[in-house]
């Protein structure tokens, strides 16, 4: 891969349970970036943030503890107000890892998801101010909502480097890609368990293609 600078880089999506978590892995693993997900909403043993610490086989990748850690699979607002907290954005901002590292963040849910009664997750990206990769499963309805996502980015101004596919259920990220207008980065096979193995390949994979992405 050829030289560039440190990237942050914001990995959002078309609804919970598309494989977020995993494809953040499998970029961590090929950049030997750092991970953090600053809002966990929803964990019984393990976190997200475990998964990965624990999925990861370089030596390199930190994975940061998380801002919010909220016990209830809810909307993190919902969440939040379980626990008499109010998720600030101002807060997030302040504890971004600073890093040698080019570093992974994972947001919570969709980019529509409320993190409190007023700001959503589109409001901490451009908060923060970096660009998106969005993640989107291949099943049935994705076209629907990965479109609605390209148009809330579209909408709000965000910067979208591409997206990534994930399952074979169907193939339509050729579609996706030209109606979205946002470019098809890389496609991810299905995995019921992924593991550190099946991270490793794909994040080997993925490295060969990171030279033509639009950085």
């Amino acid at each position: 891969m050829k030289s560039r600078e440190r990237k942050t880089i914001f990995v959002s999506g078309t609804g919970t349970g598309i494989g977020k978590t995993f494809v953040s892995a499998i970029l961590a693993e090929a950049l030997h970036a750092d991970y953090w997900k600053p809002v966990q909403a929803g964990y019984t043993t393990i976190t997200d943030s475990d998964w990965v610490r624990n999925t990861l086989t370089n030596k390199q990748s930190v994975v940061h503890p998380e801002t919010y850690k909220l016990k209830l699979a809810a909307s993190p607002h919902i969440a939040a107000r379980q626990e008499n907290i109010i998720i600030s954005l101002q807060k997030i901002a302040s504890q971004i890892p600073v890093t040698q590292h080019d570093l992974i963040i994972e947001g919570a849910g969709g980019l529509m998801v409320p993190l409190n009664d007023r700001e959503f997750v589109t409001d901490l990206i451009k908060m923060l101010d970096v660009p998106v990769i969005l993640v989107s499963r291949n099943t049935l309805g994705s076209i629907n909502f990965s479109l609605l996502t390209a148009m809330a980015c579209k909408q709000k101004n965000i910067n979208v480097t591409g997206w990534i596919f994930n399952d074979n259920y169907l193939n339509y990220e050729h579609d996706i890609a030209k109606w979205s207008g946002i470019p098809s980065l890389s496609s991810i096979p299905f995995a019921p368990r992924p593991d550190s193995d099946f991270i490793k390949e794909q994040a080997e994979k993925i490295k060969k293609q990171m030279d033509n992405w639009p950085w």
